[in-house]
């Protein structure tokens, strides 16, 4: 599957910038590179310099100066993709990226895959296929905690986890596969009370894993907030202060919001998708219903769920606390599974009397008092949050699980390894669990990639930007 070809891409955003990089990867790639390169420096040649270093000189097309630039020179194997591997850096006009790329091209360069360099990477030995896929989600993380997950993820953290268990299994495996072959001698070379000890642990470190996809999924993704509540009691200046600036529109109006608003923005490292709902109420608006039913997707995707409602009118009697403790009911039974923050708005329209009255009438700490429009206690608002996201096992630096995939084979190993418990505790013969034990092995080694196939590599790399 190696190809030994000689790829070309950008390695920078494309369009206009005050540099660009353009990679080359390939056996060929520094003797390709040399051919159109003239030393600032004497007649200096690429092919004889050391690796890990840089060169200014001038990019030439016979006797045209295409750009004056500075070359990268990484010699296999100690390369990101294994092979030879040249850098260079230019100016950032599109038409100097253009002109560099077409005149490799037209020296028979292949213009790379998406995500080629890493799957060269990854065929060469250089990274194992979780951590191929960490680098993608390295470049596509939009806060601290995505990039700290992703990090764990590249520097092999949770590749050397699921190896560990993967050797001790097999070595156990060896000596069942073993027995099988001596099944007429009626011998065991595999200490049943060890094995037993060992497929426990395994079992414990599997189940951890995959309970921590939750965590690392909203850590890479973003969790999913919907501010809900009665029309005009806030919702959209609330979004507009967390946001800092007027994303969604303010009106006195009842049903002014009749789709909903999202935007992201990041408190204490972890993104938060914040969701802008249409107010809840009955009406005969044909589009303001549509948004209400909207409402209630949203709040079906959302993981946390806020619920504000208006103090002043609870003040002027237009609303009522009992209504407002039964719609918050309404919404706990709906969404029993839910997060549900409760935010009383416009605390510096009334006094300290009515927020006592709050206060006793919910049976919760997830009660928060705040002016949005004022942005008073926004700071606890987000402390809140904050404290919500639970980040303990980032902070403990403890493997998080965010691919998909890897949560879809810990499952299978997972399953396979209770077979196997189950097949010891009943003292069931060999050759019945020692196909869970292969199965579980498989469901391992396609996380890190030591079993794979041409079709999940093309799936996995294809989400990669061209360059990478």
């Amino acid at each position: 599957m190696i190809n030994d070809d000689t790829i070309i891409a950008l390695a920078t955003s494309s369009g206009v910038g005050a540099i660009a990089v353009i990679r080359l990867s390939g056996e060929k790639s520094i003797e390709i590179v040399n051919n159109h390169f003239k030393s600032k420096f004497g007649n200096k040649d690429l092919t004889t310099v050391k690796s890990h270093t840089i060169h200014l000189g001038n990019i030439i097309d016979e006797n045209r100066v295409i750009d004056e630039v500075l070359i990268s020179v990484f010699k296999n194997p100690n390369s990101y993709t294994g092979e030879n591997i040249v850098e260079i850096n230019c100016h950032g006009s599109v038409y100097i990226q253009q002109e560099i790329l077409q005149l490799f091209i037209k020296k028979g360069v292949r213009h790379a895959n998406a995500g080629e360099f890493t799957l060269r990477a990854f065929l060469n030995g250089k990274m194992d296929l979780s951590q191929a896929e960490a680098v993608a989600d390295l470049i596509s993380s939009n806060s601290a905690a995505s990039h700290q997950v992703a990090m764990q993820q590249m520097r092999g953290g949770f590749s050397n986890e699921i190896q560990n268990l993967r050797t001790q299994l097999l070595n156990f495996a060896s000596l069942i596969e073993l027995e099988l072959d001596f099944a007429e001698e009626d011998v065991e070379f595999a200490d049943r009370t060890a094995f037993h000890n060992l497929v426990t642990q395994i079992s414990s470190v599997l189940k951890r894993l995959i309970d921590s996809f939750d965590l690392g999924n909203v850590l890479k993704n973003g969790i999913p907030v919907a501010i809900v509540g009665e029309p005009n009691v806030g919702k959209s200046t609330l979004l507009n202060a967390l946001l800092n600036e007027e994303k969604a529109i303010v009106s006195h109006i009842e049903g002014t919001t009749r789709d909903a608003i999202e935007d992201e923005i990041s408190i204490d490292g972890v993104a938060y998708r914040f969701i802008d709902t249409a107010g809840i109420r009955t009406t005969e608006d044909f589009v303001e219903n549509i948004g209400i039913k909207k409402t209630f997707e949203k709040i079906d995707q959302a993981q946390l769920v806020i619920y504000l409602f208006d103090l002043e009118k609870l003040n002027n009697k237009k609303t009522s606390l009992e209504k407002i403790v039964v719609e918050i009911e309404k919404i706990k039974d709906k969404y029993p599974t839910k997060q549900l923050l409760i935010i009383a708005n416009k605390v510096d329209l009334v006094e300290e009397e009515l927020k006592t009255k709050v206060a006793n009438s919910f049976n919760t700490k997830k009660l928060i008092f705040l002016s949005a429009k004022e942005k008073i206690g926004i700071s606890d608002l987000t402390n809140t949050l904050t404290h919500l996201a639970n980040k303990g096992a980032l902070s403990n630096n403890e493997t998080i699980v965010s691919n998909s995939r890897h949560f879809e084979a810990l499952n299978n190993a997972y399953t396979s390894i209770k077979e196997v418990q189950k097949g010891i505790d009943a003292q069931v013969s060999t050759d019945l669990f020692a196909i869970d034990i292969r199965q579980a092995l498989f469901h391992l080694g396609e996380i890190t990639g030591e079993v794979t196939t041409e079709d999940l590599l093309g799936n996995i790399f294809a989400n990669f930007c061209i360059g990478k």
